[in-house]
């Protein structure tokens, strides 16, 4: 991966071809300016997550929630999430839809997700782990690598492994596929 892929990787969104084209220091000055640019457009967006965690902590979550899927883009409810600390978290993630909750799940770090999954009730982190496995597998390994001994019985329980072993030796999972393997 480029210096400008692992700088851009965050966003999720490929990088165009003509800034691949651009010589090296030209790269880094659109990159510098794209890190401005974003700094400017999300200034006080912390203080609103803060807000927003510390408001909901008085709303039943039976308003929040319907109201959160609704009205409140993944990335944000994220953002919220990752301000109002795991406990709280974890009651509105046991009851947010799965497929809301696998895209609030995709903006916020692995270690943090494994934290609120080994704390979440295990039929809503078993729904969890068994869509990701399914549809973001190499997401549901970065996670895994974080998960107690516990959550990770479930993910061996459902996860097939590759068989051959040479694909293995190289691939970046390789320390979570031995954790699985040895569970299983």
């Amino acid at each position: 991966m480029s210096e400008l892929e692992k700088s851009l990787a965050w966003t999720n969104i490929p990088v165009p071809e003509v800034l691949r084209q651009l010589p090296f220091s030209q790269q880094q000055q659109i990159l510098s300016w794209a890190e401005t640019l974003v700094s400017h457009k999300t200034d006080g967006f912390e203080e609103l997550y803060n807000a927003i965690g510390m408001i909901v902590k008085y709303i039943p979550n039976f308003v929040v929630i319907p109201l959160m899927v609704d009205h409140i883009k993944p990335r944000i409810a994220a953002g919220v999430c990752g301000k109002m600390g795991v406990d709280q978290a974890v009651g509105y993630a046991n009851d947010l839809p799965i497929e809301y909750f696998n895209e609030v799940s995709l903006h916020l770090e692995a270690p943090v997700m494994a934290q609120i999954l080994e704390k979440m009730k295990k039929n809503s982190a078993e729904k969890f782990i068994l869509s990701e496995l399914k549809n973001r597998l190499d997401r549901m390994l970065d996670i895994a690598q974080h998960l107690d001994k516990r959550m990770l019985e479930i993910v061996a329980k459902h996860v097939t492994l590759p068989e051959n072993e040479e694909e293995l030796l190289n691939h970046p999972h390789k320390p979570v596929f031995d954790k699985i393997r040895a569970l299983q």
